[in-house]
């Protein structure tokens, strides 16, 4: 068994090219990582209307994941790349250019 859910409204999601590629998103239930898979090549062409659909499954597991991840507590990110972000200056720190 699979430790992803994948989000089961985008299971008719296929490219507007009509190469069959299909699109997943899925959350991991255990560290709260979101994958997102585009099988059978490396893109995926969508139309408005399908883009709309992924983007909704990414919110959704987004929200997910905050649910998961909020029971770790603070800085236990599951990746270097997110807890690099948080040490960068925010708008307000940034050095002012003239």
């Amino acid at each position: 068994m699979s430790a992803f859910a994948s989000d089961p409204g985008l299971d008719g999601i296929r490219d507007a090219a009509g190469h069959g590629t299909e699109v997943d998103v899925a959350v991991h239930l255990h560290d709260g990582t979101i994958r997102l898979s585009i099988f059978w090549t490396q893109e995926i062409l969508l139309n408005a209307d399908d883009a709309d659909q992924v983007a909704r499954a990414l919110q959704r597991a987004a929200e997910q994941a905050r649910r998961i991840t909020a029971t770790r507590g603070p800085d236990r990110s599951t990746s270097s790349w997110d807890r690099s972000v948080k040490h960068l200056p925010g708008p307000d720190k940034a050095p002012k250019s003239h």
